[in-house]
């Protein structure tokens, strides 16, 4: 649920300056931000100065081995100190470091500044370009090149006055200005944003420049950052950033992708279910249980004379349970990997049974040419559209008939051929009004009963059902059993086409997705890496049954906690983490 989280004052706070109220997500103790992709829970607003000197102050205290926190009821609980990280790396022994407590410890050796257009830049498009900066010196950099406007318009000798300053920043506060260059000539009028760490998208203090649209003025206004000393964000890099400062787990960090790039309201769902913890839950919940499992059992290795004697029914049980959580989310994945790549669907069948019509039906447009001549669409037609939330692409083929002189319509019927192989959805249109002939057997026997591919995923369409009984055209019962599905419908009044859609999803899912879906799914990388935990349990009962050794019980279950770890990213290498962000774009 999105919540409004916003404290202290709201609009009309300071002389130019406006407090930004950031609506966030909740989960699991973690805040995820739906404005500007920040996640954060907001605090009172403070000073610049007044911010460095609590977090001095919250160092000081960090540096000692252990801290005692006086509980409401007066008790002490003593909280160990955690070990140091390298951020660079991002993990280790399965620990992510959190965002550093002031400016001086973020500032460690490798971590740079670095700018990206975090809108898309396509010109004479949009209002709004945004150029964002995070790193130890996004605040620097961004206070160097921009200069605040007071109430009233400043004529351009003052801006240049005014460029000779350094803009200080606060949290969550908007600001009206201008971006300059280096001799204070105005580049462009922009709103300035800084989210000071740890309250940001990155845990890192970030700026950003919400400049006019377009490719000029953005373009200017990064170059300009560059020339201050940032440096140009990878693919990704913000993200990833994320991800090494802990403000989000890997699942997290790919779902970004995933509503960036969703094509459907249904992916958009699934990825904003899985950045708020969806995926995550039950994937940490299997990997603490086989975690849990692997610690007691390396410790009877080296005590198990001081120990009591291992419950073999208990340890069967935990892994059963961490057995079922994986079967439970790797349920998601064909659903996943249907909402992220979409699904192909060829309409094939004789001439003239209303594929065209059929088509331009489905998409609500006339994307095909439809006549009452036979053989009117020549080659293969093709059109994008949302079934039941997933993305299809139609393609719609000429008509296939064994006997023709017209050489055209020869090259015509082997493109309609091909797009049936290579289909994911093969719909066989018949025409209810000649009833089910010689030719409907001869195209079913080459496009569905000889094609591995349509098998099991082949829908029966009897068409033109609004002027004859579709009892006309069924089949024989052996190739009625051969389709998933049949369904009458009438493309030229629209009836039961919704059937036909749900059908298709159907098909598609095996039957194991709805139209309406769950919310989250897993995608191909994870689906991967939890069948590996999966086999590894698999494994582990058979290691229990034949009365194996311990050592031989920790090898699986270590392998599963692993498999487990890289999916949230406890346990990932610096390989999939390359893989994984390259495919953002710059900005994200």
């Amino acid at each position: 649920m999105c919540r409004r989280a916003a404290a202290g004052r709201s609009v009309g706070d300071g002389p130019v300056g406006h407090r930004v109220g950031v609506g966030v997500f909740l989960s699991r103790e973690r805040s995820f931000g739906c404005a500007h992709s920040h996640s954060m829970a907001l605090g009172s607003r403070v000073s610049t100065e007044e911010r460095r000197a609590r977090d001095d102050a919250m160092a000081s205290k960090a540096s000692m081995t252990s801290s005692v926190t006086v509980c409401a009821r007066g008790r002490e609980r003593r909280t160990r100190r955690r070990p140091r990280v390298d951020v660079r790396r991002g993990f280790v022994d399965g620990w992510r470091p959190r965002a550093r407590a002031n400016a001086e410890t973020r500032d460690v050796e490798g971590a740079d500044t670095i700018a990206g257009i975090a809108t898309a830049v396509v010109g004479a498009v949009g209002g709004v370009a945004i150029v964002r900066l995070s790193g130890p010196r996004a605040t620097a950099i961004g206070g160097g090149v921009f200069a605040r406007a007071g109430r009233r318009r400043r004529e351009e000798g003052d801006a240049k006055t005014k460029a000779t300053e350094t803009t200080t920043f606060e949290s969550h506060r908007a600001m009206y200005g201008v971006v300059v260059d280096e001799n204070g000539d105005v580049i462009d009028e922009v709103i300035a944003l800084a989210f000071l760490a740890p309250r940001s998208y990155t845990a890192e203090d970030v700026v950003e420049l919400h400049c006019h649209g377009g490719a000029v003025c953005v373009q200017r206004v990064l170059a300009r950052c560059l020339s201050r000393g940032a440096r140009l964000a990878k693919n990704g890099e913000f993200t990833l950033r994320a991800f090494l400062n802990g403000r989000l787990d890997l699942t997290q960090a790919e779902a970004v992708h995933a509503l960036v790039s969703a094509k459907t309201t249904e992916a958009a769902n699934s990825a904003l279910a899985t950045m708020r913890g969806g995926l995550t839950t039950p994937v940490g919940e299997a990997r603490a249980t086989c975690v849990d499992l692997l610690a007691e059992l390396e410790a009877r290795l080296d005590f198990d004379d001081e120990m009591v004697p291992l419950d073999v029914k208990a340890v069967e049980a935990k892994a059963s349970s961490a057995r079922d959580k994986i079967r439970e989310v790797l349920a998601t994945a064909k659903r996943g990997a249907l909402l992220e790549t979409g699904v192909t669907v060829a309409i094939v069948g004789r001439p003239n049974v209303g594929k065209s019509r059929l088509l331009n039906a489905l998409t609500r447009s006339e994307r095909s040419i439809v006549t009452s001549r036979e053989g009117t669409t020549r080659d293969v037609v093709e059109a994008s559209v949302n079934i039941g939330g997933i993305p299809a692409t139609l393609l719609d083929t000429a008509g296939i008939r064994s006997e023709t002189d017209d050489e055209v319509e020869k090259i015509g019927v082997e493109r309609s051929r091909a797009a049936a192989a290579g289909a994911d959805i093969v719909v066989l249109v018949v025409d209810a009004e000649r009833g089910w002939v010689e030719e409907d057997y001869a195209i079913w026997t080459s496009e569905i009963a000889r094609n591995d591919r349509a098998k099991g995923s082949s829908v029966l369409v009897i068409n033109k059902t609004d002027v004859a009984d579709a009892a006309n055209a069924t089949p024989p019962p052996d190739v009625l059993d051969s389709f998933s599905t049949t369904v009458h419908v009438s493309a030229a009044t629209g009836d039961n086409l919704g059937d036909l859609e749900k059908a298709i999803v159907r098909t598609v899912s095996g039957g194991a997705v709805d139209a309406e879906g769950g919310a989250w799914a897993a995608n191909q990388r994870q689906a991967e890496a939890l069948q590996v935990a999966l086999d590894s349990l698999d494994r582990l009962q058979e290691t229990i049954e034949a009365n194996m050794p311990l050592d031989f019980w920790t090898i699986d279950l270590r392998e599963a906690a692993f498999a487990l770890g890289s999916v949230t990213g406890d346990d990932v290498t610096e390989d999939i983490l390359d893989t994984i962000f390259e495919r953002f774009c710059i900005g994200k």
